[in-house]
């Protein structure tokens, strides 16, 4: 799933191809996608690009005296940019492809989603706020406000394990599974760790990791074209997506809880003072 680095690195790619360009057809080749009917999608159709803007995981595209054009990619969603669009009509059931948006140009770009749970989203609204997605967001971790005083004070009160709690966009916006792994594990700290219980060190240690992790991942995807930033990510990742394989930090091997539709990836000796995590799911198929 993109998460915020590769949708901030997206809005960046974006702003510099699209600002300042009409977009002339917008083709939505899976009905499912759209998430909203009034305005419809095609209203966005002759006008231009002004800005490209980030909510937490959502892509907002902004149009001169027009609708915005909000994108939710979801799991398994993703943009791809053409410099020249294929002629002719994408055939629907065909593919990946779910909404193609062409440009005066003749370039633009293709959202496409892997896999048969169909979730990518695509919102034509005239406020983003009028998007829940986008109005339930908590604050965004990398924004100048947002310091260690108030991240302590999003947590005082949760009495839920810290993995969870920063995975809620309500609480923390643009977080999810792979980048909270990432965070736990440079924090040093256990996924199951209950997030009202930290004490005021462990605070101030999950903050640090919180906004570095995220910033150096930002950093990397800066200026790789949107075909690239899946790979940068993956290759990014120290934890998650890598159990069975040594720990960079420590060499201890690296562990997996799974859970129904996801699982988490952590350091036993970095994170847990070496104890294992007990996985739920492996226990109950032991049984």
């Amino acid at each position: 799933m993109p998460e915020l680095p590769e949708v901030e690195a997206l809005k960046d790619f974006l702003t510099e191809n699209l600002v300042g360009h009409e977009i002339v057809r917008v083709l939505p080749v899976a009905i499912s996608v759209l998430k909203t009917y009034d305005p419809p999608v095609t209203s966005v159709e002759g006008h231009e690009v002004t800005a490209v803007r980030r909510y937490g995981k959502f892509l907002d595209l902004v149009t001169a005296e027009g609708p915005h054009l909000v994108t939710h990619l979801a799991r398994a969603g993703w943009l791809q940019w053409k410099d020249r669009l294929p002629s002719g009509m994408p055939r629907p059931g065909k593919g990946p492809l779910a909404l193609r948006v062409a440009l005066e140009t003749g370039a633009g770009f293709d959202l496409t989603e892997a896999g048969t749970q169909k979730r990518l989203a695509v919102y034509v609204v005239q406020d983003p706020q009028d998007v829940p997605g986008v109005a339930r967001l908590g604050p965004d971790p990398l924004a100048d406000d947002f310091d260690e005083t108030r991240f302590a004070a999003l947590l005082k009160d949760e009495r839920r394990q810290i993995k969870g709690a920063l995975r809620d966009q309500s609480l923390i916006a643009g977080v999810g599974n792979a980048y909270s792994d990432e965070i736990l594990h440079v924090a040093r700290m256990s996924p199951f760790k209950l997030a009202a219980a930290l004490t005021p060190q462990e605070t101030a240690r999950l903050y640090e990791a919180l906004r570095t992790t995220l910033t150096e991942a930002v950093e990397r995807s800066r200026g790789l074209a949107a075909g690239r930033l899946k790979a940068e990510k993956k290759s990014g990742l120290r934890v998650h997506g890598h159990t069975g394989e040594p720990c960079p930090v420590c060499g201890d091997t690296i562990r997996e809880v799974s859970f129904s539709d996801s699982s988490l990836q952590y350091c036993p000796t970095c994170q847990t003072g070496g104890k294992p995590l007990a996985d739920r799911r492996m226990s109950r198929l032991l049984k």
